[in-house]
């Protein structure tokens, strides 16, 4: 013989086989729903998670991230030189090209040739080849050698992508390493749409679910079963 349970509500109230009924069928709706959320969240927590731990670990970074710099000799003879009223910063180097000054004013970088406080034009592209193929030297498993020179960009046989900036003498590299662990951080923030609006969008709605998941999940947490 069936036993019959008395039914009571979350507030420990005896309930009709109506709003019995009617607890019991919310109850299910919000399984479902709760459910439908955690499979709309299931791959860009995979995401999250995986990346996550990529980030935590960080293997390959050291090498991805190096700084890449001009080499720098020592000065040979002494330059006198006759800043200008309005530098903020003034820097005099030698590279396998010669001297070079750079100067600061109003928070922008100058090349300017140490005689004669006059912009120094880009290089020749046999010695823009020349700076960059002794920058790396540093690291000449990374780098390698260079094959193919298009102003002040150079790719190398190793994938390595550098780029020049003449004012600053300075250098930026990216390599496959770097662009693939570049795109793990655009799949851990949900950047994933070409456009920047649609994805702080994006990002906004994957909160939106997460919260709704979270406080679903306590709701269902909270609520004492009914005896059937």
């Amino acid at each position: 013989m069936r036993r019959h349970f008395p039914r009571h509500g979350n507030d420990g109230q005896l309930l009709s086989a109506a709003q019995y009924v009617g607890q019991r069928a919310h109850m299910t709706r919000t399984r479902k729903l709760h459910r439908l959320l955690g499979c709309l969240l299931l791959l860009p927590l995979f995401g999250w998670a995986l990346t996550g731990a990529v980030f935590f670990i960080k293997p390959g970074y050291q090498s991805a991230f190096a700084p890449l710099t001009i080499k720098t000799y020592p000065l040979q003879q002494n330059t006198v030189i006759t800043p200008g009223a309005d530098w903020q910063q003034v820097k005099l180097v030698r590279t396998v090209l010669g001297r070079h000054l750079l100067v600061q004013h109003n928070g922008q970088w100058q090349h300017l040739q140490p005689e004669h406080n006059t912009p120094m034009a880009l290089p020749a592209e046999a010695q823009i080849r020349l700076l960059l193929q002794d920058a790396m030297t540093s690291n000449p498993a990374r780098y390698g050698h260079i094959v193919d020179l298009d102003g002040t960009r150079a790719r190398t046989s190793t994938g390595v992508n550098i780029r020049l900036n003449w004012n600053t003498l300075s250098l930026q590299q990216e390599g496959k390493d770097t662009r693939f662990i570049n795109g793990l951080y655009r799949v851990h923030y949900l950047q994933w749409l070409p456009s920047g609006e649609l994805n702080q969008g994006l990002g906004l709605l994957g909160l939106g679910l997460l919260l709704s998941m979270s406080l679903l999940g306590l709701r269902l947490c909270w609520r004492r079963p009914t005896p059937r």
